[in-house]
C-alpha cells in the first residue's frame, strides 16, 4: 500500500518537505538527522517515529519525487511517439530533466538510491525501447543523471540541458539495437 502524502503543516509533512530540500541539493550522506529534525521543528524522535530512519525518510521523498517524475516522462514520451522512438526518448529525458532541476531535486534524482538496486527511470526507458539486447535505457538514464549532477555541481542549468539535448540516436540503429536477439 502506498504511503499518503502528509499535510505540509503536520510534523510528518514538515519532515518530508525539509527532506526534499535537504536531499534535493546535497548528497544523502551529507544530510544529517539532526538538521532534518531542526529544519522541521521536531525532535529526532519524531523523524524515527514517522520514518524509522534517515533512509526511511529519504526513500519516502524519493519515491514521491520519482512517481511525479515518471508521470511527466511517460506523458512526454507518449506525446512524441508519433515522431518516432528517438524523439519520444529525448522528449522524456528533457521533460524529466526540466522537472527535476526545476523542483530542486538534482541530487535526489541524480544520484543512485543508497539502498535500492531497482531504478524505475531506467526501467521506463528500457520499456520504451521494448527491451532488446542493448541496455539503452540504462545508458540514457546514466547520461540524464550526469546532467543533473552537473547542475548540482555548478554547471548552469541551460548548459546541462543543452548537453542532454545533444543525445540522439538514429532511428534505424535504435530499431536494430532493440530487436530481440535471434536464438
Amino acid at each position: 500500500m502506498r504511503n499518503w502524502v502528509p499535510v505540509s503543516t503536520s510534523p510528518k509533512g514538515r519532515l518530508a518537505l525539509g527532506a526534499l530540500a535537504g536531499f534535493g541539493n546535497r548528497p544523502f550522506h551529507e544530510v544529517t538527522v539532526s538538521e532534518l529534525a531542526v529544519g522541521a521543528g521536531v525532535t529526532t524522535g519524531a523523524l524515527y517515529h514517522h520514518f524509522g530512519s534517515k533512509l526511511g525518510l529519504y526513500s519516502f521523498v524519493r519515491d514521491e519525487a520519482e512517481r511525479r517524475l515518471l508521470d511527466r516522462m511517460e506523458g512526454a514520451a507518449s506525446a512524441r511517439m508519433d515522431d518516432g522512438l528517438p524523439a519520444a526518448l529525448l522528449g522524456a529525458l528533457v521533460i524529466g530533466f526540466d522537472f527535476a532541476a526545476g523542483q530542486g531535486f538534482v541530487r535526489l534524482l541524480g544520484e543512485a538510491h543508497p539502498d535500492r538496486d531497482f531504478d524505475p527511470i531506467a526501467s521506463l526507458l528500457t520499456e520504451l525501447c521494448r527491451g532488446g539486447p542493448v541496455p539503452i535505457g540504462r545508458l540514457l538514464v546514466a547520461a540524464w543523471r550526469e546532467a543533473l549532477i552537473a547542475v548540482a555541481e555548478g554547471t548552469p542549468r541551460p548548459q546541462a540541458r543543452k548537453a542532454l539535448e545533444l543525445l540522439s540516436v538514429d532511428a534505424e540503429t535504435l530499431s536494430r539495437a532493440t530487436r530481440p536477439a535471434k536464438p
